[in-house]
């Protein structure tokens, strides 16, 4: 493997604003919860389940975001900029229709959406009409996620990161001002507010940090050529998400069968773990980073190291977060809920999750290695059984027909992520990935010759 001895970015000056950013987006959430969760416990479900549905919708965009950030970093690796401006370029407009359909399932889907879950009948009516509001800001987040890539990708995480402050303070104010009044559609309007300031300040820093101006042709244009190295990346990648996507709302699903106090749990204990979680991403979305450079520089025996120091960091922050997480239950849960079983029972799923964190490290972590190195197809195939057998079917298994309840459906989860987990450490560990990482590389060298 070849390395080199050139000056690198560093893992840290790039995690940190990763982790902020992740820490404000799920904030969001978590105080949005807080005001559902204060207008009535079936609020509080009806927010939960809405933004799980949503957040699957988000998953479309995953086609174009996680081949973009791989593409753009290789290409910026290898010198060449005027291929990672093409393939920016080229993302944006294939964003918009993304975006566009998208927003149009949330809109005119919401209702057969949430019977799929399950929404239990007090719960769906305010789901529905929380999804259905959300539908435009869906649209925003797909070019936000799509310019925020490729801000990251050219090592501007710290204005990445500032663009998420701005977004979620205006989410903020407006969600405090909004929803006493308009309860759950409140929500959707400070979203919507939010995202708009968001794109308005990509736009002005994609000028002035990138030197990249969008004509209007780009806002719409499909463009093949740059967009076939985003969609070798980015089809595998969305697929794996799609597939982990479903399977956790058929989990979802399993827990609604389980009624509306343990919907409400589920729903409070989730926003927990989405601030658990973002630790490990945020050393995740880092190595991808880096190890994308390095791949595109013909790094390749400091991206192996890379990866496996940025591994043991990351089981090391997930053990501990989880750990005073859960230390934390009863003062946590008593933010959300009056109600001493949804206290009870979610102290317990959160014990039970310093089990599932560790597992999720592996897989956060090793799959963003292997699809920064060209090896996207992996993860997919290798998780698809576990997610539909261990994760999907070990919910409705363990939780409802031995009647486990939530502590079962936590089980699966667990045993999911570490069985997926285990499977990509030892692709990375044996070099499976290194043929792929070498394809990309003499790729970029080629065209960057001709």
């Amino acid at each position: 493997m070849a390395a080199s001895s050139s000056a690198r970015p560093r893992l840290f000056p790039l995690t940190w604003p990763l982790l902020l950013e992740l820490l404000l987006g799920i904030g969001i959430g978590v105080i949005g919860t807080l005001l559902a969760a204060r207008l009535s416990d079936d609020a509080g479900a009806a927010f939960g389940l809405a933004n799980q549905v949503f957040a699957a919708l988000f998953v479309l965009f995953r086609v174009i975001g996680a081949g973009v950030s791989v593409a753009v970093t290789q290409a910026l690796g290898a010198g060449r900029r005027d291929q990672a401006d093409a393939v920016a370029r080229a993302s944006v407009g294939a964003s918009s229709w993304l975006g566009v359909g998208g927003a149009a399932v949330a809109l005119l889907a919401a209702g057969p959406l949430l019977k799929m879950v399950n929404a239990p009948a007090e719960v769906a009516p305010l789901a529905a009409t929380l999804l259905q509001a959300l539908a435009p800001a869906l649209m925003l987040d797909a070019w936000n996620a799509t310019m925020a890539s490729v801000m990251r990708a050219h090592l501007r995480s710290r204005e990445a990161l500032v663009v998420v402050i701005a977004i979620q303070l205006v989410t903020l104010v407006v969600a405090l001002l909004a929803m006493p009044y308009l309860g759950l559609v409140g929500y959707a309007l400070a979203c919507l507010c939010g995202r708009g300031v968001g794109l308005a300040l990509h736009i002005v820093l994609w000028r002035g940090r990138l030197n990249l101006t969008l004509k209007a042709p780009d806002w719409w244009r499909i463009v093949r050529a740059p967009l076939g190295t985003v969609l070798h990346i980015g089809i595998p990648g969305a697929a794996e998400n799609i597939s982990w996507r479903l399977a956790f709302m058929t989990s979802l699903a399993a827990v609604a069968q389980l009624g509306a106090l343990a919907l409400a749990t589920h729903a409070y204990t989730m926003q927990f773990l989405h601030v658990i979680l973002m630790f490990g991403l945020a050393v995740a979305f880092a190595v991808e980073i880096l190890v994308g450079h390095m791949i595109g520089a013909g790094q390749l025996h400091a991206a192996h190291k890379l990866v496996r120091k940025s591994l043991g960091l990351g089981l090391i922050v997930a053990l501990g977060v989880s750990g005073a997480f859960a230390l934390s239950g009863p003062w946590l849960l008593r933010q959300f809920t009056s109600d001493p079983h949804i206290i009870e029972l979610g102290c317990t799923l959160l014990w039970w999750t310093v089990l599932v964190e560790p597992g999720r490290v592996f897989n956060m972590v090793v799959i963003n290695a292997l699809r920064a190195a060209g090896d996207a197809r992996y993860p997919v195939i290798a998780g698809a059984a576990s997610m539909a057998l261990v994760l999907a079917g070990g919910s409705w298994f363990l939780g409802v027909h031995l009647g486990w309840g939530l502590v079962g459906v936590w089980i699966a989860y667990a045993a999911d992520e570490w069985i997926r987990g285990l499977l990509m450490w030892r692709r990375w560990a044996t070099l499976g990935w290194l043929p792929h990482a070498r394809a990309a590389h003499r790729k970029l060298r080629l065209a960057k010759a001709g």
